[in-house]
């Protein structure tokens, strides 16, 4: 089975330990919990990270972003270039993420 290199890019790690701090002032076992989840997923995109669908959006290019949903309220957008898996961008859904798409 071909193995990806996940790169997790700096603004990204920046806005998982955000979502973070938030949930652990009001739930720290809640915000271990996530933390670990998204980790995992993360982690789990070095292995068919095609399993995932494209992100649509009419204002986002077409077949550039996949998503992954992890929780029920957590987006992660990611990209695949040749052995390479880019995680751009972590997301509660929760909150308006229309800067993303202007």
């Amino acid at each position: 089975m071909e193995r990806y290199k996940v790169i997790v890019a700096e603004s990204t790690k920046t806005m998982l330990g955000a979502h973070i701090r938030f949930l652990a002032q009001v739930s720290p076992p809640a915000a271990r919990k996530t933390k670990t989840s998204l980790l995992a997923a993360i982690r789990s995109l070095a292995n068919m990270p095609e399993r995932c669908p494209f992100f649509d959006d009419e204002y986002m290019p077409r077949n550039k972003y996949r998503k992954m949903f992890v929780e029920n309220y957590y987006l992660i957008l990611y990209q695949i270039r040749d052995n390479n898996v880019f995680v751009d961008y972590i997301l509660d859904c929760r909150q308006d993420y229309s800067w993303l798409v202007d």
